[in-house]
């Protein structure tokens, strides 16, 4: 009798399981492609659902400004997203960051801005009338970070008229083409740099920092305004996002190399992002 109320009772969360709506989980493009970024965040959705005892479906969104629409729109429930791309979400649509991923144990990471070491650049003003490439402008470290230097340091309005050339493209293919000699110098992350000398993708010997910000929030896992509501799920998720450190030492392979897990934050740790946007007018408040 108690093998069959325990079958029934499996049988029944199975099926609540299955009823549920999925929750639909947006991934920045972390990685080089869409193919390795799903196999990376996988364990991770995956981990999600087994301690929500609900569908996650994971969908990676190549661009962070495409990532923040997504959010606004209502096409993601939970994401994982740059920290600009979480203040325009929080502006537009009222996204609210739940939690951030810890690097190392650390809840920062800097930008920076690289050169190769023939291109005999050392300095940032020996960058005006140079190639440059930004992230995309939905990107922190890679756009709004070193715009915001830019504007403050030597009065830019625009990058097209501070250097010859200007690009817009992923964080991976900047390191590159700096490495590569192609880009006289371009903006980028510390943990991005790093990942791709440890993967061998670029020859650290060819990459050389000439200029590191203030320390700046990691990603945010944000949550729609719409789920916001359910303060019930969002004390959840936050509860597996906060587990997931421990999980780490006996499944290492929910979260890509060097990041540790998760911690409890909120909106205001995200102020000097904030800050950056309003002060070079990349950000404008809704009324």
């Amino acid at each position: 009798m108690k093998l069959i109320s325990l079958l029934a009772l499996m049988f029944l969360s199975t099926q609540v399981f299955a009823e549920l709506a999925p929750l639909k989980f947006g991934v920045g493009l972390f990685q080089p492609d869409k193919e390795k970024n799903d196999a990376t965040y996988k364990p991770l959705a995956d981990y999600l659902a087994k301690e929500l005892k609900r569908p996650v479906e994971l969908k990676t969104v190549d661009t962070w400004e495409g990532l923040a629409k997504s959010l606004a729109a209502g096409e993601t429930d939970i994401a994982l997203m740059g920290p600009w791309g979480y203040v325009l979400a929080n502006n537009e649509a009222n996204a609210s960051a739940i939690a951030t991923i810890l690097y190392d144990g650390k809840p920062e990471y800097f930008a920076i801005i690289v050169t190769h070491p023939n291109s005999g650049i050392t300095k940032t003003e020996q960058l005006k009338g140079k190639s440059f490439a930004f992230g995309d402008k939905g990107s922190t470290s890679g756009y709004l970070i070193p715009f915001h230097y830019f504007h403050k340091t030597f009065s830019v309005k625009e990058p097209e008229d501070f250097f010859s050339k200007v690009l817009y493209t992923k964080h991976q293919a900047i390191e590159t083409q700096v490495t590569a000699g192609e880009l006289d110098a371009g903006a980028d992350y510390n943990r991005n740099r790093n990942s791709m000398i440890e993967q061998g993708l670029i020859d650290e010997k060819k990459s050389v920092i000439i200029w590191t910000s203030e320390p700046l929030p990691n990603d945010a896992m944000a949550v729609s305004s719409e789920l916001a509501k359910d303060k019930k799920l969002v004390a959840s998720i936050q509860k597996a996002l906060l587990s997931i450190g421990a999980a780490l030492k006996t499944n290492p392979g929910l979260l890509p190399a060097h990041y540790t897990g998760f911690v409890k934050k909120d909106n205001a740790f995200y102020k000097p992002i904030r800050d950056a946007g309003l002060a070079t007018g990349k950000l404008v408040p809704k009324k």
